[in-house]
């Protein structure tokens, strides 16, 4: 899902930084608002995980030793990536490495997804007994709460400030409630109360994600022709809006019931190879995916095509790469 987020933006965003008005922009929107809930996933199945933080120095040492040592050493890599394809100097290289303290210190936009789990990692030993021991109830006043919060990008076209919110204030009313934490509540909510098969459980799924692509498609596809900055066409493409939040919760329903029948299987064993690659494959593959799309592009006249084959082709050689990687020695602190 992220490969193929990524491999649309050559076909909605120009090297300026100002929104296409194309036939692949069009192809992209229907195409990726699908998959707009890759990283909220990403923090589900991270936050199912998480609890409980039973040694707060053990868990943050386990936790930021594998992220954050592979992260310091890519945004390391990437600055001298940027070098290598001449859209960097080499004082400028210098000067990123020295910024990573400060920021990834480079135009490699996905690496801000690390900081923002290692704010929920930091957070985690704060509300682990509250997740294991809260109440339905408790946990579901949370939840709405937060649903509310996601509505704000929304409720901000017709009341620009609500809540408390001004130049002053960065801190509301929901403000405590909104984010990425709300994805982490959600995944242990389900985990406690609904783990088990229930009636209608995939009825409930199917139409989450149904009326969640339904919304940020449209949004999308209508304002395409409207906007020529990327933040606004981009309005319904939020990873903390109501319908991306409703995408995510419905592919994680339908999913999380899945039983393997057969566990030595070749499939399932490639499954948990790519499963414990796939650090390494997100921080790695913004290089593999720049590279294939300046050879498969030139070749392919529809987005309806081109976008989907650089993804998936895109995944596989940036999962190859990474397991030639893994036979590196001390490999783990390259690849997480």
């Amino acid at each position: 899902m992220v490969l193929q987020i990524h491999a649309g933006e050559f076909y909605y965003i120009s090297p300026q930084g100002t929104v296409l008005h194309t036939t692949g922009a069009w192809w992209v929107g229907w195409y990726n608002s699908l998959f707009r809930c890759c990283v909220p996933l990403f923090v589900m199945l991270s936050g199912f995980f998480m609890f409980p933080v039973t040694s707060t120095r053990a868990f943050l040492k386990k936790r930021f030793a594998r992220v954050a040592i592979p992260f310091v050493i890519w945004c390391v890599l990437y600055a001298i990536y940027q070098y290598c394809i001449g859209a960097a100097t080499l004082s400028k290289v210098i000067d990123n490495i020295l910024k990573i303290p400060v920021n990834y210190g480079t135009d490699i936009g996905h690496l801000w997804y690390v900081y923002m789990l290692l704010g929920i990692y930091l957070f985690a030993p704060l509300i682990s007994q509250w997740v294991q021991t809260a109440t339905r109830r408790g946990m579901q006043l949370y939840l709405l709460l937060w649903a509310v919060a996601m509505c704000l990008p929304y409720i901000h076209l017709i009341f620009p400030a609500v809540l408390g919110e001004c130049y002053w204030n960065k801190s509301p009313l929901l403000y405590y409630f909104s984010g990425f934490l709300g994805y982490v509540i959600l995944a242990n909510y389900i985990k406690r109360f609904y783990m088990q098969r229930q009636p209608g459980q995939y009825v409930l799924a199917v139409l989450l994600i149904i009326a969640g692509y339904g919304i940020t498609a449209y949004g999308f596809i209508h304002l395409l022709p409207q906007k020529d900055v990327v933040e606004q066409l981009e309005l319904t493409w939020g990873f903390e809006s109501i319908n991306v939040a409703m995408l995510t919760a419905g592919f994680f329903l339908l999913f999380k019931n899945i039983t393997v029948s057969n566990p030595a299987s070749f499939f399932v064993k490639l499954v948990n190879d790519v499963s414990g690659k796939s650090y390494g494959i997100y921080l790695a593959h913004i290089m593999v995916l720049d590279t294939l799309y300046l050879y498969i592009n030139p070749h392919i006249a529809s987005a309806a095509i081109s976008v989907p084959l650089i993804a998936v082709v895109s995944f596989i050689c940036t999962y190859l790469l990474v397991k030639c990687l893994s036979n590196l020695p001390m490999s783990r602190w390259l690849i997480g």
